[in-house]
Protein backbone atom coordinates (compact mmCIF):
# COMPACT_ATOMS: atom_id res chain seq x y z
CA UNK A 1 0.00 0.00 0.00
CA UNK A 2 1.25 3.48 -0.85
CA UNK A 3 2.37 5.90 1.85
CA UNK A 4 -0.81 7.75 2.91
CA UNK A 5 0.95 11.10 2.74
CA UNK A 6 1.96 10.43 -0.87
CA UNK A 7 -1.65 9.51 -1.65
CA UNK A 8 -2.92 12.77 -0.17
CA UNK A 9 -0.12 15.10 -1.24
CA UNK A 10 1.64 14.86 -4.60
CA UNK A 11 5.18 16.19 -5.00
CA UNK A 12 3.71 19.38 -6.45
CA UNK A 13 1.37 19.80 -3.48
CA UNK A 14 4.26 19.26 -1.07
CA UNK A 15 6.28 21.88 -2.94
CA UNK A 16 3.43 24.39 -2.58
CA UNK A 17 3.09 23.57 1.11
CA UNK A 18 6.81 24.19 1.55
CA UNK A 19 6.70 27.42 -0.47
CA UNK A 20 3.77 28.75 1.56
CA UNK A 21 5.08 27.61 4.95
CA UNK A 22 2.63 24.87 5.90
CA UNK A 23 4.74 21.82 5.06
CA UNK A 24 5.97 21.51 8.65
CA UNK A 25 2.37 20.96 9.81
CA UNK A 26 2.13 17.70 7.87
CA UNK A 27 5.58 16.15 8.21
CA UNK A 28 5.81 13.07 10.45
CA UNK A 29 2.06 13.06 11.01
CA UNK A 30 0.27 9.74 11.48
CA UNK A 31 -2.31 9.65 8.69
CA UNK A 32 -5.25 7.31 9.09
CA UNK A 33 -5.70 4.38 6.72
CA UNK A 34 -7.99 2.08 8.70
CA UNK A 35 -11.62 2.53 9.63
CA UNK A 36 -11.84 3.57 13.27
CA UNK A 37 -14.81 3.53 15.63
CA UNK A 38 -15.03 7.32 15.26
CA UNK A 39 -15.28 7.06 11.48
CA UNK A 40 -17.82 4.24 11.76
CA UNK A 41 -20.00 6.33 14.12
CA UNK A 42 -19.69 9.38 11.84
CA UNK A 43 -20.78 7.40 8.79
CA UNK A 44 -23.74 5.89 10.68
CA UNK A 45 -25.59 9.24 10.52
CA UNK A 46 -24.49 10.35 7.06
CA UNK A 47 -27.10 10.53 4.30
CA UNK A 48 -25.09 12.36 1.65
CA UNK A 49 -21.56 12.54 0.26
CA UNK A 50 -19.64 13.55 -2.84
CA UNK A 51 -17.67 11.05 -4.92
CA UNK A 52 -14.86 12.41 -7.09
CA UNK A 53 -13.40 10.46 -9.99
CA UNK A 54 -11.35 11.26 -13.07
CA UNK A 55 -11.06 9.70 -16.50
CA UNK A 56 -7.81 8.24 -17.83
CA UNK A 57 -6.72 11.69 -19.02
CA UNK A 58 -7.38 13.28 -15.63
CA UNK A 59 -10.66 15.05 -16.40
CA UNK A 60 -12.41 15.26 -13.01
CA UNK A 61 -16.02 14.74 -12.09
CA UNK A 62 -17.78 15.07 -8.74
CA UNK A 63 -21.11 13.41 -8.18
CA UNK A 64 -23.47 13.50 -5.23
CA UNK A 65 -24.31 10.17 -3.64
CA UNK A 66 -27.00 9.75 -1.03
CA UNK A 67 -29.31 7.38 0.75
CA UNK A 68 -30.82 6.76 4.15
CA UNK A 69 -28.67 7.68 7.19
CA UNK A 70 -25.83 5.18 7.41
CA UNK A 71 -26.00 4.26 3.71
CA UNK A 72 -22.19 4.14 3.55
CA UNK A 73 -21.36 0.81 5.16
CA UNK A 74 -18.06 -0.48 6.50
CA UNK A 75 -17.31 -3.92 5.09
CA UNK A 76 -13.76 -4.40 6.31
CA UNK A 77 -10.93 -2.60 8.07
CA UNK A 78 -10.12 -0.52 4.97
CA UNK A 79 -13.27 -0.85 2.89
CA UNK A 80 -16.54 1.03 2.56
CA UNK A 81 -19.43 0.31 0.23
CA UNK A 82 -22.74 1.86 -0.71
CA UNK A 83 -25.62 1.13 -3.03
CA UNK A 84 -25.63 3.12 -6.26
CA UNK A 85 -29.23 4.10 -6.90
CA UNK A 86 -30.87 4.86 -10.25
CA UNK A 87 -30.07 8.42 -11.34
CA UNK A 88 -29.58 10.61 -14.39
CA UNK A 89 -28.25 7.76 -16.57
CA UNK A 90 -25.11 9.64 -17.65
CA UNK A 91 -22.87 6.96 -16.06
CA UNK A 92 -19.85 9.27 -15.87
CA UNK A 93 -18.65 7.77 -12.59
CA UNK A 94 -18.98 4.24 -13.97
CA UNK A 95 -17.01 5.17 -17.09
CA UNK A 96 -14.28 6.84 -15.06
CA UNK A 97 -13.94 3.89 -12.69
CA UNK A 98 -13.69 1.51 -15.65
CA UNK A 99 -10.46 3.23 -16.72
CA UNK A 100 -9.17 4.89 -13.53
CA UNK A 101 -10.00 3.46 -10.11
CA UNK A 102 -8.61 6.38 -8.11
CA UNK A 103 -11.40 8.11 -6.25
CA UNK A 104 -12.14 10.46 -3.39
CA UNK A 105 -15.07 10.66 -0.97
CA UNK A 106 -15.86 14.02 0.58
CA UNK A 107 -18.34 13.58 3.41
CA UNK A 108 -20.07 16.44 5.23
CA UNK A 109 -22.39 16.34 8.20
CA UNK A 110 -23.87 19.80 8.11
CA UNK A 111 -25.62 19.66 11.50
CA UNK A 112 -22.36 19.08 13.38
CA UNK A 113 -20.21 20.92 10.79
CA UNK A 114 -17.89 17.91 10.45
CA UNK A 115 -16.18 16.83 7.26
CA UNK A 116 -14.10 13.81 6.42
CA UNK A 117 -11.93 13.36 3.33
CA UNK A 118 -11.15 9.85 2.09
CA UNK A 119 -8.67 8.97 -0.64
CA UNK A 120 -8.71 5.55 -2.19
CA UNK A 121 -9.70 3.31 -5.02
CA UNK A 122 -13.21 2.44 -6.05
CA UNK A 123 -14.77 -0.29 -8.08
CA UNK A 124 -18.23 -1.09 -9.33
CA UNK A 125 -19.83 -4.38 -8.29
CA UNK A 126 -22.88 -5.60 -10.20
CA UNK A 127 -25.05 -8.67 -9.65
CA UNK A 128 -23.78 -9.44 -6.13
CA UNK A 129 -27.01 -10.22 -4.28
CA UNK A 130 -25.33 -10.88 -0.92
CA UNK A 131 -23.47 -7.55 -0.97
CA UNK A 132 -26.59 -5.64 -2.02
CA UNK A 133 -28.55 -7.17 0.86
CA UNK A 134 -25.92 -5.74 3.23
CA UNK A 135 -26.12 -2.29 1.64
CA UNK A 136 -29.79 -1.69 0.90
CA UNK A 137 -32.33 -0.52 3.48
CA UNK A 138 -35.64 -2.10 2.38
CA UNK A 139 -37.54 0.89 3.83
CA UNK A 140 -35.70 3.30 1.53
CA UNK A 141 -37.77 3.81 -1.61
CA UNK A 142 -35.15 3.96 -4.34
CA UNK A 143 -34.01 1.40 -6.88
CA UNK A 144 -30.45 0.15 -6.27
CA UNK A 145 -28.59 -0.76 -9.44
CA UNK A 146 -25.13 -1.75 -8.25
CA UNK A 147 -22.62 -1.26 -5.44
CA UNK A 148 -19.64 1.05 -5.25
CA UNK A 149 -16.86 -0.45 -3.14
CA UNK A 150 -14.26 2.02 -1.89
CA UNK A 151 -10.89 0.89 -0.51
CA UNK A 152 -9.36 3.54 1.73
CA UNK A 153 -5.72 4.51 1.21
CA UNK A 154 -5.82 7.54 3.52
CA UNK A 155 -8.36 9.66 5.33
CA UNK A 156 -8.43 12.81 7.41
CA UNK A 157 -10.85 14.96 9.36
CA UNK A 158 -10.96 18.52 8.12
CA UNK A 159 -11.66 21.71 10.04
CA UNK A 160 -15.15 23.18 10.45
CA UNK A 161 -14.19 26.54 9.01
CA UNK A 162 -16.73 27.99 6.54
CA UNK A 163 -19.29 25.19 6.98
CA UNK A 164 -22.75 26.61 7.58
CA UNK A 165 -24.84 24.42 9.87
CA UNK A 166 -27.85 22.92 8.08
CA UNK A 167 -30.29 20.39 9.42
CA UNK A 168 -32.18 17.54 7.81
CA UNK A 169 -35.90 17.32 8.48
CA UNK A 170 -35.37 14.27 10.71
CA UNK A 171 -32.77 16.16 12.76
CA UNK A 172 -35.11 19.06 13.56
CA UNK A 173 -38.34 17.06 13.87
CA UNK A 174 -38.02 16.45 17.66
CA UNK A 175 -37.56 20.19 18.34
CA UNK A 176 -40.47 21.07 16.05
CA UNK A 177 -42.65 18.47 17.76
CA UNK A 178 -41.81 19.92 21.19
CA UNK A 179 -42.66 23.43 19.97
CA UNK A 180 -45.93 22.25 18.44
CA UNK A 181 -46.88 20.53 21.71
CA UNK A 182 -46.04 23.68 23.69
CA UNK A 183 -48.14 25.80 21.32
CA UNK A 184 -51.09 23.44 21.81
CA UNK A 185 -50.69 23.68 25.60
CA UNK A 186 -50.58 27.49 25.48
CA UNK A 187 -53.59 27.67 23.15
CA UNK A 188 -55.54 25.45 25.55
CA UNK A 189 -54.51 27.66 28.47
CA UNK A 190 -55.55 30.83 26.60
CA UNK A 191 -58.90 29.25 25.75
CA UNK A 192 -59.38 28.22 29.36
CA UNK A 193 -58.49 31.68 30.65
CA UNK A 194 -60.85 33.34 28.15
CA UNK A 195 -63.64 31.09 29.33
CA UNK A 196 -63.21 32.01 33.00
CA UNK A 197 -65.20 34.95 34.42
CA UNK A 198 -63.06 38.10 34.89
Amino acid sequence: MADPEDVMFSASVKAEQKRLGSRVLFEDREWKTEITDDLRQFLAVIDTCFLATADAEGRPYVQHRGGPPGFIKTIGTHTLAFADFAGNRQYITLGHLAENDRAHLFVLHFATKQRVKLWGRARVIEDDVELMERLVDPAYKARPQRAIVFTIEAWDVNCQQHITARYAEAEIAPAVDRLAQRIRELEEEVARLKGEPG
